[in-house]
Parts: C-alpha cells; structure tokens; sequence
C-alpha cells in the first residue's frame, strides 16, 4: 500500500483558511464527508482530540478517527502558511494536517498502516523542509511519491 493512492487532488487543500484547531478538523471533514454526517464525524475526532492532541510537531498534526459513518480508508490534507495553534507536543503552530478516517474494522487494518505512513512520511517532509514547496495539490502529490520512495 502506498499513501499517494489515497491522496486525490479535491481532497488536497494547501490553502486553508481555518484559524483553530476546531475549524481546520472542519474543513478537512467536508472535504471527506460533505453534507450530511459531517457534524458527527467532527465531533468524533473532537474527542478523539480531547484523549490527546494529534499535532504531533515541527509543524505538522494527523488528527485520525474510525467512524461508522465511512465504509472505506479517507484521507484529507490541508495547509496553513500561517500555522493553527494545534496544542502539538513542541507547542509550535502545525501548518500540514493529514486527516485519516476509516470504519471500525477494515482489511488489513489499513488504518494503522496509513497512520504509520503518513508519520513516515511527514518525518522526511519535516526533515528536508518541503512543508511549503508544492503549490498545487497535484505537486503534493508527486512530492509524496518522492518521500515515500525514499522510505520504502
């Protein structure tokens, strides 16, 4: 499994304009459930958050849940130049956030698989300060292949 098969370019904000933490969960529900169910699904990974920030630092957060209402792996990408105070454990505002969502049980367990990339992933994105480089989603997209080339 590789994530870039998972990131599809209308699920690829880079330009966020959510200013809170709540706000950005918000904007990368919609991009995976728009319409109805979105509120539920947001307020599940709102006490997801309360167990534990997911902003897990240098400027990054992979805020993740399972919920019924998806039968299938989703994933969502947003960025903030400005950076959301995410209550991340280096205390700095995160700017890249990879939303996972999966229904309680999948194949494989796709979701703890996905989680793990995603960090991988975000570990070389980090480490080679690229978080800004793409301009498009489509160049998110080919960068990713890139890191995850140099992962496997």
């Amino acid at each position: 499994m590789n994530l870039t098969s998972l990131l599809l370019p209308e699920r690829i904000d880079l330009d966020i304009k959510a200013r809170k933490k709540n706000d950005v969960l918000r904007e990368l529900v919609r991009m995976v459930k728009p319409g109805d169910g979105a509120e539920q699904l947001l307020q599940t990974l709102l006490k997801r958050e309360e167990l534990g920030s997911t902003g897990i630092g240098k400027g990054i957060a992979i805020p993740h849940g399972r919920s019924l209402l998806t039968d299938k792996l989703e994933v969502a990408v947003g960025r903030s130049v400005k950076g959301v105070d995410f209550d991340s454990i280096d205390k700095k505002p995160a700017h890249l956030f990879f939303l996972i969502v999966a229904p309680p049980q999948d194949r494989g367990n796709q979701y703890l698989i996905t989680l793990g990339r995603v960090a991988m992933v975000c570990q070389e994105l980090a480490k080679e300060k690229r978080l800004f480089d793409p301009q498009t989603p489509e160049e998110f997209v080919q960068l990713v292949e890139k890191l995850e080339g140099k992962i496997r």
